[in-house]
């Protein structure tokens, strides 16, 4: 089926969508196996990244190599839209805050290989993950890296030192995890409002100022067919995922891993479930091998989005599996629904340093103990002082290898 092919026929890949969506909460209700919700969740992840091109890699390089910083905002947006949520769900005590860890080596260590990596490979876990769906390629041989770098921390030649790094930490005076509320003594609410008041002035002076040209203004007549079949922009993929990790806390609290979206640990877990019979598995609230908020005190703590390890104990989250199947499910369906499904042939020397640019990311990610999904649009969120430190060294160790890699060491004129 050619590309116009498939664009007419958006309607089916629609209706199929709504319809799985609709069966999976039924199942999920019905049962009260709360996991099952991950599959809804995951597709409309890979569904919104897809539609909206939402990668950190390109979001941190494009605004150095082209000046764009339209994703850098899309990314913005899920993070302030997520944290107005989560701050509602904190009030009405439908989900229990877990801001991850200050683990200020591993982070400031994990966020420049990951930084670094997620360059080479062309995409961060989450968008190698939505990129192989719609056939990328150099993203197919990087995904293959990815769960090899993080269970070479989790569990490989890496893991002493990366335990040695997670007993550097630093908490608050009654050790409860350092966040930015904490710092500045305002409460979570508080902040989010801020940040979300904020972002709308901003909204409305920057639309005031520029007119026509604003970032955030729809300029086109809207129809559903155009916004199925088309790409979106950045800001409304944002509104969209920020929105779906709210839902997203609540389905992941209930089957045993209390913390918002997350994919590294997904991925590297769903490897972990083929190739070692001896795994453990979670996949609802209460479940004896259920992970809880990460602690600040354990000289060999994890964060919420990795597995919980005792000696050789393995355990997969089975909310992070199906999540993660799901969203390339997600992403396979918009690229098909706008005619972007192909493969296409790449340069070997690309995908040589892809492969090896995939192993860099996963090992900067289980350092660092997440992605820019986890510590990015979700950590963020939950204001972690440790994330945040994640978050910049990604993006300044993203901004240099992007210079230096792809840009020859020369700054491009705009002109």
């Amino acid at each position: 089926m050619d590309k116009q092919g498939t664009r007419d026929h958006w309607q089916y890949y629609m209706m199929l969508s709504l319809l799985g969506i609709i069966v999976c909460t039924i199942i999920a209700v019905l049962t009260k196996l709360w996991v099952i919700t991950a599959i809804p969740i995951g597709f409309l992840f890979g569904f919104f990244l897809q539609k909206g091109d939402l990668c950190g890699s390109s979001a941190f390089s494009e605004t150095i190599m082209f000046k764009d910083r339209s994703k850098l905002w899309g990314l913005w947006v899920i993070i302030v839209v997520g944290m107005s949520g989560f701050a509602i769900l904190d009030l009405l005590g439908l989900v229990k805050l877990s801001p991850k860890p200050f683990f200020y080596i591993s982070y400031l260590v994990g966020g420049i290989m990951f930084g670094a990596g997620m360059v080479f490979a062309g995409g961060c876990v989450s968008g190698c993950l939505f990129k192989s769906a719609a056939g990328n390629l150099n993203s197919i041989v990087a995904l293959l890296g990815i769960p090899l770098g993080v269970m070479t921390v989790d569990f490989g030649f890496l893991a002493g030192i990366n335990n040695w790094m997670r007993t550097k930490t630093l908490a608050m005076s009654d050790e409860s995890v350092i966040t930015v509320n904490k710092l500045i003594g305002m409460p979570y609410w508080m902040v989010a409002l801020i940040a979300a008041g904020g972002t709308l002035l901003f909204v409305f002076l920057r639309r005031s100022k520029m007119g026509k040209d604003s970032p955030c203004r729809i300029t086109r007549p809207f129809s559903i067919k155009m916004f199925m079949i088309r790409s979106w922009k950045p800001w409304v993929a944002g509104i969209a995922i920020g929105l779906l990790n709210i839902v997203a806390y609540i389905s992941s609290s209930a089957s045993g891993r209390n913390y918002p979206l997350g994919v590294t640990h997904g991925v590297m877990n769903a490897e972990l479930v083929i190739i070692d019979n001896g795994v453990g598995h979670v996949y609802k609230a209460g479940n004896p091998a259920a992970q809880s908020a990460p602690a600040v005190s354990s000289s060999t703590a994890t964060t919420s989005s990795s597995p919980q390890m005792k000696g050789s104990d393995k355990k997969a989250n089975w909310w992070l599996i199906i999540l993660v199947i799901s969203l390339m499910l997600g992403s396979w369906t918009s690229a098909k629904m706008s005619g972007q499904f192909r493969l296409l042939p790449k340069p070997p020397d690309e995908m040589l340093f892809a492969i090896l640019g995939g192993v860099l990311v996963g090992i900067g990610a289980g350092i660092g103990g997440g992605c820019v999904v986890g510590n990015i649009m979700s950590g963020w969120a939950l204001l972690s002082v440790g994330t945040i430190i994640f978050g910049i060294a990604t993006i300044l160790s993203n901004w240099i290898t992007t210079y230096f890699y792809m840009m020859g060491g020369r700054i491009r004129s705009t002109k």
